[in-house]
């Protein structure tokens, strides 16, 4: 038995996490049986009170039963994908900033909808078609029109899960490359100054360069987060993921917990892994499935980092269109 005094700050899950007691509810049983009666834990602790704890065997044959809250099968879904005839609209929208040491805010908000849409299993694979549409943008600009443009002549694209609903790869329809030169022809046409001209064939080898178009479709927000590896398996009340967070192309170990919510979805919270990165970066991420097919609801990613003294943050949000 160990003797401790309560503190400022103390609960029974901190106390708990302190001794490594899964359940906190046995620190209150384990108190109130050695203590007098009127040191009795009835809700809160009390600071300056005396706190009797287990010593480690008794807390390893509380741990072997097994019986904390996040070892409940409520706290540990098991999330299959099963998107078989699958086919949806999301609402998406963005608000993008940046803040210097002189206080200079910059703020991007727009939305767009993207069509979801389960076409086949083909090779162990899920295969479906991606479009996006309806974009909205409070800072329209002509090179802003020409990009949308430009996004919207390559619909549908083509993305290939594995049966976690994982990106394996994307690829352009091959009547999309195929047919590129009449679409080329008609964006110049649509567009026809020399500025645009520039970008219309940067976007023409970005499409047509598979290892190019690649790595800009895994910067796409919905792409890396809705087809992220986020259905792994949970270990008492957590499991890990890998997200593509900025643009070097580079994993970040991210960490969520789950929860079988009273209307049956699955609802995922994330934060980073271990310890904060370096570079003062801020990471929230909330999920809600379906739990029958695996399928995502609606998200939220928020995501901050400093660089080169200037604070850079995005607020990313999906909501499926009932």
């Amino acid at each position: 038995m160990i003797l401790h005094f309560i503190r400022h700050g103390d609960t029974l899950q901190s106390v708990a996490n302190q001794i490594n007691l899964e359940n906190p509810l046995y620190i209150k049983e384990f108190h109130n049986q050695k203590c007098a009666r009127e040191d009795y834990i009835l809700d809160d602790l009390v600071v300056g009170k005396k706190l009797f704890l287990p010593d480690n065997q008794t807390i390893q044959k509380y741990n072997a039963k097994n019986d904390a809250p996040f070892k409940s099968p409520e706290q540990n879904p098991v999330i299959n994908f099963t998107p078989e005839e699958f086919n949806s609209r999301y609402k998406i929208n963005i608000t993008e900033s940046s803040a210097d040491k002189r206080a200079t805010f910059k703020k991007n908000s727009f939305s767009y909808n993207i069509s979801l849409k389960w076409i086949e299993n083909e090779l162990n694979e899920h295969v479906f078609h991606l479009s996006k549409s309806d974009f909205s943008n409070i800072n329209d600009t002509k090179i802003g029109d020409l990009a949308i443009a430009c996004i919207q002549s390559i619909n549908p694209i083509e993305i290939r899960t594995n049966f976690k609903g994982e990106m394996v790869r994307i690829n352009l329809l091959e009547e999309t490359a195929k047919n590129f030169p009449r679409i080329k022809e008609k964006l110049l046409d649509q567009f026809p100054d020399q500025y645009a001209k520039i970008y219309i064939e940067e976007f023409e080898f970005a499409v047509l360069n598979s290892e190019v178009f690649q790595k800009k479709m895994k910067e796409d927000w919905f792409i890396k987060t809705y087809f992220a590896n986020i259905r792994n398996e949970f270990k008492n009340g957590k499991s890990n993921v890998r997200l593509y967070l900025d643009g070097k192309n580079s994993l970040t170990d991210i960490q969520q917990t789950g929860l079988i919510s009273e209307n049956y979805d699955i609802i995922l919270t994330q934060s980073f892994a271990g310890n904060q990165p370096e570079n003062s970066a801020v990471f929230t991420g909330n999920y809600t499935l379906s739990q029958q097919q695996g399928t995502i609801k609606s998200l939220n990613i928020y995501y901050s980092y400093s660089e080169y003294n200037i604070i850079y943050s995005i607020d990313f949000q999906v909501n499926e269109i009932v």
